[in-house]
């Protein structure tokens, strides 16, 4: 049955709500796209170069009739998709009208989406061959900011963030070489997710730098956006760039303890926007709440590393991507198009390799943060501009806004931007989570906490945040283990386990089930816990987490009669854990009454 049009307008498209409706059976697929339609029918942003023929969308909608909604993880959600990805039958221009090609085929990536259940709805602007980080570049015009038309909308995804911000679409896709995933956000109040180079296949993308592209994800939320990318990340062997996913590690967006880079004081620009720094801080307060001890870090080696990227050999990289095009037509480009990319004339191959040796040298210099910190907080854009000023001074200007963002792909980092509130003017002030590579899942979950404590409304569209879904399943490739002898905190045995990256999520006691030993020999020394049918103890204990990968080599270090087992907690649960041969007990000394390694050699020092 169809909801009244009053309250059919008033709909929200994130995703939660949407699959709420459709589960309790209070909206259709069509009824959406319908709404979906009469909201697009007009376009004074500049969102779309191509929307769907109303027919179309329809069509789209109507092949999910019969359909249960729990079958598709997108069943009935409609998205938008930045036009330098394929959607087939639909004009691919990168908006360049010259440039132009109806692909047969949809982009691995969408294809994917539709698969879900999610439904397209039109291609939208951009900067031209997604050079840019402004949204001014275009064709179809200057695509205009959702709060503010007067406002650039950042770019060079600048369609697909509004028609996010504005309740057009669910979600968007967009790509993200240089900051177009997560500018645009900031200025749109959304999510901007740019995922770990490869896991989002580049299949059916036309390239800017193919060796640092990403398909991101624009979203209202970060359960959204952790939906899209579980369902879009999938390995594209067809796709040469492509990456399988691997765990992300000790996960700082769920627990209630962690540790934020933020950049030295000094190290930041704001342009002369006293907004934005009064913002900013207040969003290191609020991580800060959340349970993020803040450390300093120095970002200066990664702002140098940002300048690589358009003064370096790799703007020779967006001309490979569209070599003959550029050299049979150079005047279908926007003039400043042309002088970036003509640019590459300059540089040799020899420069490459140069460059390419710099910046594994400053990717090693880069990547030694994380010895320190878990995430690295910094604004996504120090300052906002009009279309105006953006337009009387593009190159200048556009470097502002890429501060924070050109670094991201040249060092392998994941990135999620996310909203930290309003200037008094209306406009809205982004920040950015950063961590190595496939530490998605912890950035999107951190993400969702921050959005939910700042509790602004979604995008541009005034309507509340919806509750938080249930947690999603982006790959921890972690294996938990419980010592209780010499590889607890501090003891001879416990660097193990911090050399492969092992946590401490917790100090544990066991189920009153085990018999506690002296194992003899040593150095060093150890215990066994054997589990008993009576006469056992509880026994102290602790829980660490560590790569998956790095499992086998820690077993393959247990001496015997120790082993790897599972054991039970006093809460019921189970573990695996260290355990140990019946038969060592023979002749060993019973130290269960101490309750815990500690304890006994606390005892056995006096």
């Amino acid at each position: 049955m169809s909801k009244p049009d009053a309250a059919l307008h008033a709909q929200s498209l994130d995703i939660a709500s949407l699959q709420t409706a459709y589960r309790e059976g209070r909206l259709t697929p069509l009824d959406v796209v319908d709404e979906v339609l009469r909201r697009t029918a007009e376009d004074p942003n500049c969102v779309w170069i191509t929307r769907l023929s109303d027919e179309a969308v329809r069509r789209y909608a109507q092949a999910l009739a019969g359909r249960d909604p729990a079958s598709l993880p997108l069943y009935g959600i409609p998205f938008a998709i930045k036009d330098n990805i394929d959607l087939a039958g639909v004009p691919t221009t990168a908006a360049c009208r010259e440039f132009a090609y109806t692909p047969q085929a949809s982009a691995f990536v969408v294809q994917r989406l539709i698969d879900a259940g999610a439904i397209p709805i039109g291609k939208t602007n951009l900067d031209q061959f997604a050079t840019g980080l402004n949204g001014t570049r275009s064709p179809w015009g200057a695509c205009r900011n959702a709060f503010n038309p007067e406002y650039i909308s950042g770019g060079s995804s600048s369609g697909s963030a509004v028609a996010v911000a504005k309740g057009y679409v669910s979600f968007a896709l967009g790509t993200d070489t240089a900051g177009s995933g997560r500018v645009p956000a900031a200025f749109n109040n959304l999510i901007g997710h740019k995922p770990t180079l490869g896991w989002l296949s580049t299949t059916g993308v036309v390239p800017a730098c193919r060796s640092l592209d990403t398909v991101s994800v624009f979203a209202l939320t970060a359960d959204d956006a952790e939906l899209v990318t579980s369902v879009a990340a999938a390995f594209d062997a067809d796709d040469c760039f492509a990456r399988k996913q691997e765990g992300h590690g000790f996960d700082f967006g769920r627990v209630t303890s962690f540790r934020v880079g933020v950049p030295k004081a000094s190290q930041l620009a704001f342009f002369g926007n006293a907004e934005a720094e009064r913002l900013f801080a207040e969003a290191i307060e609020r991580i800060a709440a959340l349970g993020g001890e803040i450390v300093e870090v120095d970002l200066q080696p990664f702002l140098d590393t940002a300048k690589m990227l358009y003064e370096g050999p790799w703007v020779a990289e967006r001309y490979a991507a569209i070599r003959g095009f550029f050299d049979a037509q150079p005047d279908a480009l926007l003039p400043v198009i042309r002088e970036i990319i003509g640019g590459a004339e300059r540089w040799s191959a020899a420069d490459a390799y140069d460059y390419g040796y710099r910046l594994k040298a400053a990717k090693r210099q880069c990547d030694a943060v994380w010895q320190d910190v878990d995430t690295i907080l910094t604004p996504s854009a120090g300052t906002i501009y009009t279309i105006a000023e953006m337009l009387s001074d593009p190159i200048r200007l556009n470097a502002n806004l890429g501060t924070y963002t050109n670094f991201m792909n040249l060092l392998d980092y994941a990135a999620t931007a996310v909203p930290a509130g309003f200037q008094t003017d209306g406009l809205p002030f982004g920040v950015t989570l950063f961590a190595p590579a496939h530490q998605d899942g912890p950035l999107l979950r951190l993400a969702g906490r921050m959005q939910r404590a700042l509790g602004a409304p979604l995008g541009a569209t005034g309507l509340p945040q919806p509750v938080a879904s249930a947690p999603l399943s982006l790959p921890s490739g972690q294996v938990r283990v419980a010592v209780c002898g010499a590889h607890l905190s501090g003891l001879p045995l416990n660097g193990q386990l911090t050399s492969r990256g092992a946590r401490l999520i917790a100090a544990v006691e066991s189920a009153p089930e085990y018999k506690f030993v002296a194992l003899p020999g040593g150095p060093p020394f150890r215990p066994g816990m054997i589990r008993v049918g009576t006469g056992g103890g509880a026994v102290q204990m602790e829980v660490w987490e560590m790569p998956a990968r790095e499992f086998g080599s820690f077993v393959a270090a247990i001496p015997a009669p120790l082993g790897i087992g599972v054991v039970k907690l006093a809460d019921g649960s189970t573990v695996q854990g260290f355990t140990c041969e019946a038969i060592a007990a023979e002749g060993a000394e019973d130290i269960t009454h101490f309750g815990g390694w500690r304890a006994y050699l606390a005892q056995r020092a006096k």
